[in-house]
């Protein structure tokens, strides 16, 4: 796992983000990006919080910055764009909604577990 999908998953798992995945798409050609991590929280109000925290975190563990934050406003999909790397981070019923991860049926899927 590279370090910046390492940093942004200690990121989401400090805030309690839940239901981690990380699709590994380094081995699929054409694709927007190396890596997608995908998240969620309960609330919009953790959405939020998940991604401050994240893009702080990030930003002194690796002093990288998101090139594109979208979905602040009304916090039920955030995405996050580290250019290697996009973040994801969802409420549950919007997560079900677009299903990313079948979306990526072909990427290496990693499951983190949720720390409680």
């Amino acid at each position: 796992m590279n370090i910046l999908v390492k940093k942004i998953t200690e990121g989401i798992q400090e805030k309690k983000g839940k239901n981690i995945v990380i699709a590994d798409l380094t081995s699929i050609d054409d694709t927007i990006c190396n890596y997608f991590v995908i998240c969620q929280g309960n609330s919009p109000s953790q959405v939020s919080v998940i991604a401050d925290f994240v893009m702080d975190y990030v930003r002194k563990e690796t002093n990288q910055k998101p090139s594109a934050v979208d979905g602040l406003r009304n916090a039920q999909w955030v995405a996050m764009d580290y250019s290697d790397v996009l973040v994801h981070i969802f409420l549950p019923e919007t997560r079900d909604f677009y299903n990313l991860e079948n979306l990526w049926a072909d990427a290496q899927l990693t499951h983190i577990p949720d720390i409680d």
